[in-house]
Parts: C-alpha cells; structure tokens; sequence
C-alpha cells in the first residue's frame, strides 16, 4: 500500500459526508472496515451506504474483525491500568491491520465515525503500524462532523456561554472528576449515565442517542428532572438495536 486516506464521515447521516471526504474515496483502492459484531452491524451498514452512493470507481471492502478488549479495569491505579488495558487493545488492532495493509496494493481507506481528532484510536494505531518500520506508506486524515457538532444542531444550540470554555470528557472521568466548575462539559463514551451521580439542583442537560440517523432521539431539561426519563429511554434502545452511541452536554446555567 503506498498511501492511506483515514476519513471522517459524519455521526451518521450519510449526507455529513463532505465534498473532500468523497474525493477522497473515490481514490481509494481497498477500504478497510473493522468489524463490532453481529449486534453492531448498523454501523457497518452505513458505511456500505456511503461507499455505494459515493465511491464510484472500482474498488474492494476488507472487513477485520475487532480483537477482543479486556473491559475489567481493577479500581486500584484505574487509570495506569485503563491506559494499558487500551494499549494491548491498540496494538492487537495494529497487528491486524498492518498484515492488511501488506497485503495491499495501491490506494487504502479508513471510514472513521465522526472525525479521527476526538476520542478514536485509527490514528494512533496507523502511527503503531508505521513505528514498527515493517511497511511504508504516506497517509492524509480529512475531518469529518463529529457528534459535538450534531448534538450541537440537533438541540439548536450554541456549546458554551459568551466567552466560556468548553470541556470535554468521558464518562468515566465525569465519575472521578465531577462536573468542570465554572463551564459546560460535554460527555462522550459513557455507558453507566454518570449523570446520576452528579449532585446538584441546578444542572441542565442536553442528551442525545443516534444522533445523524433515522433512530436520533434527543431529550433535555433540569437534570433531577429528566434523568430517570433518559436512563429508562436510553436502555430500551440498547436492548432493541443491541448497541448504542449517546453524548450529552451537562451546564449548572439553565437556558
């Protein structure tokens, strides 16, 4: 493979795609997906739909599966050991798709949810491939809407107050950490509604699940008095697609 296109396309709507995004497919020789399963296969689905409305040259799908992740993080050093436990994760992943890229030959794409600048690991694990000096190739990352920017529209508002910063975290570190004094915070990777465990009368949420596709549900309110609406939303949508991508937006200012 002489060169690697890693592309953002979107939070889901396929019509996020931007003009660069589809010349950059349209160069593309071999796409490589990596695979989440049977109960994820939505979201390889939309993939399929971009690349048949958008990559008109011929070219070919290599589907990877993804290696299995340790999920058990022992509360002692929880952050050293989350670090290593993504870290193996990472260089399985890189493993994997360095045996791909070999294999290759021309032009390689990467479909990466949202944009590869917040909270994905292709770029990461592209740069593992590289410093192992086994293979060689260029590569070029073009942007994509990320799921801020569609909470962002899809709750008409603007993220911040006049002059405020933004901060933006996991749901993990929103347990260990709290909400950010002073500004907005925006949560993203959260599969236990940290939320809940906020104290605090005066908090204000904007939540969203599927944002971009035709599932999109969206809620907001005081958070005392949607929160219980929202976790009971949020599981039964898990339980009925089998998986589920949610960000929120968390202000102690009320709109």
């Amino acid at each position: 493979m002489r060169k690697l296109f890693v592309i953002g396309i979107g939070a889901g709507d396929p019509d996020q795609v931007t003009m660069q995004a589809v010349k950059a497919m349209r160069r593309v020789d071999v796409f490589f997906v990596i695979g989440k399963g049977g109960d994820k296969q939505e979201l390889v689905d939309v993939r399929a739909t971009i690349l048949a409305e958008h990559a008109t040259q011929p070219h070919r799908v290599v589907e990877i599966p993804d290696p299995p992740r340790d999920r058990t993080v022992p509360a002692r050093d929880a952050d050293t050991a989350y670090r290593s436990v993504v870290g193996d994760w990472h260089e399985a992943r890189a493993e994997l798709l360095e045996r791909a890229f070999a294999e290759t030959d021309g032009v390689g794409g990467i479909l990466v949810w949202g944009d590869p600048s917040l909270y994905d690991s292709t770029l990461r694990i592209v740069e593992r491939v590289l410093d192992r000096e086994r293979i060689h190739f260029d590569y070029e990352v073009i942007p994509g809407i990320t799921s801020v920017q569609a909470l962002a529209a899809a709750h008409r508002m603007v993220l911040h107050d006049i002059g405020e910063p933004l901060h933006i975290t996991t749901g993990r570190r929103l347990r260990d950490e709290g909400l950010a004094p002073g500004h907005s915070t925006l949560v993203m990777l959260d599969a236990d509604c940290s939320f809940t465990q906020l104290e605090g009368d005066d908090i204000y949420i904007w939540w969203g699940a599927y944002l971009g596709m035709p599932d999109e549900v969206v809620i907001e309110g005081p958070l005392r008095v949607v929160e219980h609406r929202i976790t009971r939303r949020r599981a039964a949508l898990r339980e009925a697609k089998g998986w589920i991508m949610d960000i929120y937006r968390l202000s102690r200012r009320t709109p």
